[in-house]
């Protein structure tokens, strides 16, 4: 693999900036109660005669991004009961460009929270210590995008084109040390198609999940090639917590793990019913927009290991290869265990 050392010290630089960005952003707030336990005593007419106290811990879930398709498990084990049935009340809050999920959690202001794999791995590097208990996501939908026809069959073939990048994302980085690209004019991408759509020979970041819908409502017809076929592939909304909390709170995550499983399930087959629930948490967001994600995402979710082991299932294979990609791209400082950052005990 070729990595050239002054662009891997930029993008380490860059990284490392905006994480710290984040956390500015995120700071100056005073951390929540890591539970809250409430205890309702009612009497009851039972055949004891005495009657029956019911416990419910109040924790809060942050999410990766405004709500959509790829959090449905979650909103499925919230409108069906499932993490009232699990003795949890759960306040799901939305994420967004200027929300870090993985600072709100460490500071102790949520309990649980979704972040994308190699986002954890740079996290705790830093000092964040954090543990995985599920992967919503099996693969990554992320793809380099472009339009039909362009004759891109491989990420050599981006050569000679303009790539709209965000800088700092890790799987560029792993792009441009395994393949010669250093014929590609990078852009920055600010989430706007109007200069992709312009630029029929241009190349754009993008989700299988969501850009392709949007630039086909634009009669722009697009193909894409997955990052995870260079072999970069980190699991996406992976549910997370602290390590602090995890080894004081095994009950209330195995909780929470129980109500995780049974809203996939349920997501797999009832989309449209939770689709609507999402669209109320996200009124941004139309259904046809929920539908073709909810298809899209399919295999990403229930397909891989998931279709043998279950949603949420992840290999200690899987994480180690992330690592040591991470750390020949000089984006992480030491070697970090892959069994010190996931767990499966709470699938099992």
């Amino acid at each position: 693999m070729r990595i050239h050392n002054i662009q891997r010290k930029w993008l380490a630089v860059m990284l490392s900036f905006m994480f710290i960005c984040i956390l500015a952003a995120c700071g100056g707030q005073e951390p929540a109660a890591t539970d809250d336990t409430t205890e309702n005593n009612e009497e009851g007419s039972g055949a004891n005669g005495g009657g029956e106290a019911s416990e419910t811990t109040a924790v809060k879930l942050v999410l990766n991004w405004f709500p959509k398709s790829q959090q449905g498990g979650f909103f499925a084990a919230d409108s069906k009961g499932y993490f009232e049935e699990n003795g949890l009340e759960v306040e799901i809050e939305p994420g967004g460009p200027q929300v870090s999920s993985i600072q709100i959690v460490a500071s102790g202001q949520a309990q649980f929270g979704l972040a994308h794999a190699d986002q954890l791995v740079i996290a705790r590097n830093q000092g964040i210590e954090l543990v995985a208990i599920a992967a919503s996501l099996q693969n990554s939908p992320a793809a380099m995008m472009f339009h039909e026809g362009a004759g891109i069959e491989d990420f050599e073939d981006m050569n000679g084109r303009t790539a709209y990048i965000q800088p700092g994302i890790p799987y560029w980085a792993y792009l441009q040390a395994k393949y010669d690209l250093s014929g590609v004019t990078e852009l920055g991408y600010t989430g706007q198609h109007v200069n992709f759509i312009d630029d029929p020979n241009s190349v754009s970041q993008s989700f299988v999940t969501s850009e392709p819908f949007f630039l086909e409502r634009e009669g722009v017809a697009t193909e894409t090639i997955l990052v995870s076929e260079s072999g970069f592939d980190p699991y996406n909304v992976v549910l997370f917590v602290t390590k602090d909390y995890l080894e004081g709170n095994k009950g209330t995550v195995q909780q929470f793990m129980n109500a995780f499983t049974q809203g996939w399930d349920y997501y797999e087959n009832n989309s449209e019913e939770i689709n609507e629930v999402i669209q109320v948490a996200n009124p941004n967001i139309e259904l046809e927009e929920l539908a073709f994600e909810t298809e899209a995402q399919k295999e990403f979710v229930y397909g891989n290991d998931a279709a043998e082991h279950g949603v949420g299932y992840m290999t200690e294979e899987r994480w180690s290869t992330l690592i040591s990609q991470l750390l020949e791209l000089e984006l992480l400082d030491d070697e970090v265990e892959a069994t010190e950052i996931f767990t499966t005990e709470f699938l099992e």
